[in-house]
């Protein structure tokens, strides 16, 4: 089914991306195919690996996944290719540098630099040759913070909260809900902005306690997300097996979205079709939400639960591909 284009024939969509980690990436190799008006606004909870060390030591956003995000703005060029290897490219030492992403000490490092992680980021973009924009969803390093049940074994009834990306991530328990700390971060200007000012807005898929929910925890970004002119598309994940939703069905994870923010509605809630298949009510949720079920092949066929990159990308281009009437 295609939609109605804010757009016109000739002109590629504006599109803004919100998520983080390997669904955000996903989505920006998928689109980079589709568009280069491409925006993506970042996540900035991680507290783990390389990304929470330098946070720690430089007291800086966690770079990780704006990193993951530039490396995937970056061409299919030999050039482009060369810049995405280098920026994933992870130190092998016995000493400190063990385990940094090449992207990650080069983002921090332009940031003390520069100043202001947009301007530092915005200079990035340029040095790789992106094709898009990479911003963080707020200007200062967030925690999260999960209430879930099951997570003390000494008390398996109880919900308890659980603090921090990582451990969030890995909790044994059911997660219910989340916040943000502190609880009304100031959202990134430029992210807000660029909302308001898309042609498009999508909002997954992603880890959805720590990549997809959170944007929701950021007021002004919120509010952004719901006053946007933008078509708004929620895509789904490929299947419920991370530690944070497993076992939840497709209907599930539109429902959290709805719990953390009453007042978002979506034009299309996309999803794999054989995982929606595992939810028959998956068209009412969507429904709640006042959008359309759109259902396509998404999966890789190389065993692994990620979304395959030209089916997404043809996906989106079928959703907002113009339509004339007559």
């Amino acid at each position: 089914m295609r939609y109605e284009s804010p757009v016109g024939y000739g002109s590629l969509p504006s599109v803004v991306v919100l998520g983080g980690g390997h669904g955000l990436s996903a989505n920006l190799t998928a689109l980079r195919r589709v568009t280069d008006r491409l925006t993506a606004v970042v996540t900035v909870a991680d507290d783990g690996g390389s990304s929470g060390r330098l946070r720690d030591e430089l007291h800086c956003l966690p770079p990780g996944d704006l990193r993951m995000a530039l490396a995937a703005l970056c061409g299919d060029d030999p050039a482009g290719r060369r810049w995405a290897e280098v920026l994933q490219y992870r130190f092998v030492s016995d000493g400190a540098l063990a385990g940094h992403p090449i992207g990650n000490l080069l983002i921090s490092g332009i940031w003390q630099q520069v100043g202001d992680p947009v301007a530092g980021l915005d200079l990035l973009v340029d040095l790789v040759g992106a094709r898009g924009r990479v911003l963080p969803m707020a200007g200062e390093p967030l925690e999260i913070e999960a209430q879930v049940v099951g997570h003390d074994p000494v008390r398996p009834e109880d919900l308890v909260p659980v603090r921090g990306q990582v451990a969030v991530a890995t909790t044994p328990g059911w997660i219910q809900s989340i916040t943000l700390i502190p609880r009304r971060p100031a959202a990134c200007p430029e992210a807000v902005a660029a909302v308001l000012d898309a042609d498009w807005v999508i909002l997954g898929p992603g880890s959805w306690f720590t990549s997809v929910l959170p944007h929701l925890m950021v007021p002004e970004l919120a509010e952004a997300l719901c006053a946007t002119r933008a078509r708004r598309i929620l895509t789904l994940n490929i299947t419920p097996g991370s530690d944070e939703t497993f076992e939840f069905t497709a209907g599930r994870l539109v429902e959290l979205v709805a719990e953390h923010e009453p007042r978002l509605r979506f034009d299309v809630v996309l999803a794999d079709a054989a995982y929606a298949q595992g939810d028959p009510a998956i068209g009412s949720y969507a429904a709640s939400l006042g959008a359309q079920l759109v259902l396509a092949d998404l999966i890789t066929r190389d065993g692994t639960a990620r979304h395959h990159p030209l089916r997404l990308a043809s996906a989106y281009s079928e959703i907002m591909t113009p339509t004339v009437d007559g």
